[in-house]
């Protein structure tokens, strides 16, 4: 959530419709209807690893890890898709740029109105693999180049009070 605001506030004309709904153009596909849909170009799309144990600082709050994945991409704006290689580095801008500063509160977003935890998430600078690039075989379709990000974010597990 903190990434969506963040960018609707560095680019308010990066957004997507989803489900008849506008808004910034960063999906989390675990928390969508899934569908048989084609993922949208110049989209941030985040996907969740494992969680895991990062160091033990105590028994009861071991600061714990997960790596997420960031992938998005372009078709180009153009019919020959020659400004691929423009906008992927635009989108890598504006990733660096929303992941600054590496930290926000942790929120229960599972209730209205969202509750602050009182602790805080953290996670490095996105690392840009940008060595996968998928082809589309069609005369009418240029080459979708895409990029993935890895970013390791780190926080606390709530206490649960019995």
């Amino acid at each position: 959530m903190a990434l969506r605001e963040r960018l609707a506030g560095l680019n308010p004309a990066r957004i997507v419709t989803l489900s008849g709904a506008q808004r910034p153009a960063i999906v989390v596909l675990e928390n969508e209807i899934p569908t048989p849909a084609e993922l949208l170009t110049e989209c941030y799309y985040i996907e969740w690893g494992p969680m895991r144990v990062a160091e033990a600082a105590s028994a009861q709050r071991p600061l714990c890890a997960m790596d997420c994945t960031i992938s998005y991409c372009s078709r180009g704006t153009v019919a020959s898709g020659v400004d691929r290689g423009r906008i992927l580095g635009e989108l890598d801008r504006e990733l660096f740029m929303i992941c600054q500063p590496t930290v926000t509160g942790k929120y229960d977003f599972s209730q209205a109105p969202n509750a602050n935890l009182g602790s805080g998430v953290f996670w490095t600078l996105p690392a840009v693999d940008a060595t996968k690039t998928t082809f589309k075989r069609s005369d009418h379709d240029p080459a979708v180049v895409e990029h993935q990000a890895k970013v390791t974010v780190f926080f606390f597990p709530e206490v649960e009070t019995i």
